[in-house]
């Protein structure tokens, strides 16, 4: 008989949750951030500044096109609304924001 010990793990798990809507765009440009770059503690501090620098020229641009994205989408479902006759609810979908 052949015996395995394993020992697995999962890693730090974290639940950010909402109520009554989902995570807004900032949530997810500093998720997707976070997983892009990261800063070390022990790094020298102009090391830590230009990475600093670097995170965040990463995250403006990763919530811009997030930004770009819900736009288009809203204007995809807007159209899709309005060839299938529902102009109520395209105006509807056009003044949320």
């Amino acid at each position: 008989m052949i015996e395995v010990d394993t020992v697995g793990g999962l890693g730090n798990i974290v639940v950010d949750t909402q109520s009554h809507r989902g995570h807004p765009p900032e949530y997810w440009a500093e998720r997707c951030t976070q997983r892009i770059c990261s800063i070390s503690e022990t790094a020298e501090p102009h090391i830590k500044q230009q990475a600093e620098a670097f995170r965040l020229a990463i995250y403006s641009a990763i919530l811009y096109y997030i930004k770009q994205s819900i736009n288009s989408e809203r204007c995809t479902m807007k159209n899709n609304l309005t060839k299938q006759g529902h102009d109520d609810l395209a105006t509807i979908l056009k003044e949320l924001k």
